[in-house]
């Protein structure tokens, strides 16, 4: 290991390096690190070079497959979530006015976003009113980055990545239906939008439509498809009924005849070591609302058997 560095870096070690650090250990690589923190990845290499040189260690033992952590590193890995988790706590709770206890962040899916994560934060200010809450969308990637880095203290998503440090609970399930501006307009036809809802969406779709070509339209969210068939006046496309149902009760959208529907389970993943009493309470009251979403009875077509898409 080259140590041969500018030694008033050596003196001081800061939270960039220890947020390179995590994500290193989380991902197993420079590169693929580099690529989640938008930097290069000379940049990491140097900043996981200045923590060896400040901690007089070799954190990391790289090779062709990748980063894995030397002893020292596991050690130094529970003190580096520590100290990311204190900082960030500090910083959020600094400027924080004196009629707050505390302050807690939580990111989400659009889709998640979409009435579900609106209400549960009305009803988590309804029971504690003396928290601040900073709330973000995200894709999974973005969530997971933040989740991982201690800038985000919950995330809920549809297909969260194992990490270490980081604790991932089975939410709820949303059901995915077919659903059309034409039930009498003959199906598949171009009007179809697909949405690259999770891999276990994927395999559930190709299993159910082997011979479908390519949709015209494709796209990432699922709120992009209803602004696509709304502006459009005519479309179908694959939907959660809890996001659809103003829609199915309007009267805009209608059940495709004889199609399929799919789980789309949404999870909660959390810091595993952070057991400061507002998150506690955050979390408790979080699993509690998922327990009444599942409780929840929406207009579902008659017509469909369930496919499981975990």
């Amino acid at each position: 290991m080259d140590f041969n560095i500018d030694k008033c870096n050596i003196k001081t070690m800061d939270i960039e390096q220890i947020r390179t650090f995590l994500s290193v250990a989380a991902n197993g690589s420079f590169l693929e690190a580099a690529n989640r923190l938008y930097v290069t990845q000379s940049t990491v290499s140097t900043r996981i070079q200045r923590l060896e040189a400040y901690l007089g260690v070799t954190l990391f033992v790289r090779n062709r497959s990748g980063a894995t952590l030397t002893l020292p590193g596991r050690r130094f890995l529970r003190h580096a979530k520590s100290l990311l988790l204190t900082l960030e706590q500090a910083r959020h709770d600094i400027g924080l006015p004196s009629r707050f206890r505390g302050s807690i962040s939580i990111g989400a899916r659009i889709a998640l976003c979409e009435t579900l994560l609106p209400e549960w934060i009305g009803e988590i200010r309804q029971a504690m009113p003396d928290i601040s809450i900073r709330s973000d969308i995200g894709f999974e990637d973005d969530l997971m980055r933040s989740l991982v880095a201690g800038a985000l203290d919950i995330g809920l998503m549809y297909t969260p990545q194992h990490s270490p440090g980081l604790q991932i609970e089975h939410l709820f399930d949303e059901t995915l239906v077919l659903l059309t501006t034409d039930p009498k307009q003959p199906w598949p036809n171009d009007d179809y939008i697909y949405v690259d809802w999770a891999p276990g969406f994927y395999a559930q779709h190709s299993n159910s439509y082997p011979n479908l070509e390519r949709p015209a339209q494709v796209v990432n969210i699922g709120w992009m498809a209803v602004q696509l068939i709304l502006a459009q006046g005519r479309g179908s496309s694959f939907l959660p009924v809890r996001l659809a149902e103003p829609l199915l009760q309007a009267g805009t959208l209608f059940p495709v005849a004889d199609s399929p529907q799919f789980k789309l389970p949404a999870y909660m993943v959390s810091q595993r070591d952070n057991d400061a009493p507002v998150l506690q309470q955050v979390l408790t009251q979080i699993r509690a609302l998922a327990t009444l979403e599942r409780q929840k009875v929406y207009p579902r077509p008659p017509q469909s058997s369930v496919a499981d898409a975990t």
